[in-house]
């Protein structure tokens, strides 16, 4: 028996999570588990990251790898044909498409292909608006004596 969880209650008191909630959604209802190609994601700093998928029999010219907005979608496709008459095969040949969701500002810088291991290196970068910044408090005497000031965004 499978239950689903509400969000409108969620909805009525947030903004702009609408993305959280559908990847909440996505999760929650059990997409088919396709478990090939077989890949590790690891965290190699504070904000960059690295997904290696094994993608043995494949050349480089059948890979692709292409970036959305919040999205990584690695392929496969086999050139040709193949008409050999196995016995047994249990080398997998079959086309693949992998999708990952990426949270916002992650961005690819590479990928690279060796020995049967695609690997893309993953990096978030926060735009200088959206870094913390150390607020200046000033003491009760020193605030200025005029109205509300109104605070511009430096272009």
């Amino acid at each position: 028996m499978r239950t689903t969880f509400d969000y409108a209650p969620l909805f009525r008191s947030s903004v702009g999570f609408d993305r959280v909630f559908d990847l909440l959604e996505n999760a929650a209802r059990g997409q088919a588990a396709d478990n090939w190609p077989p890949y590790d994601i690891e965290k190699t700093g504070e904000d960059s990251y690295r997904i290696t998928l094994a993608v043995a029999g494949f050349a480089l010219e059948e890979l692709a790898v292409t970036q959305e907005p919040n999205l990584l979608v690695v392929s496969g496709r086999k050139q040709g044909e193949d008409r050999s008459q196995y016995l047994y095969r249990g080398i997998a040949a079959r086309g693949f498409e992998r999708r990952f969701e990426l949270a916002d500002h992650v961005k690819v810088q590479a990928a690279s292909f060796d020995k049967g291991l695609l690997t893309i290196e993953l990096l978030r970068e926060l735009p200088e608006a959206m870094k913390p910044r150390r607020i200046a408090i000033q003491t009760g005497d020193a605030s200025p004596a005029r109205g509300p000031q109104r605070i511009e965004q430096a272009a």
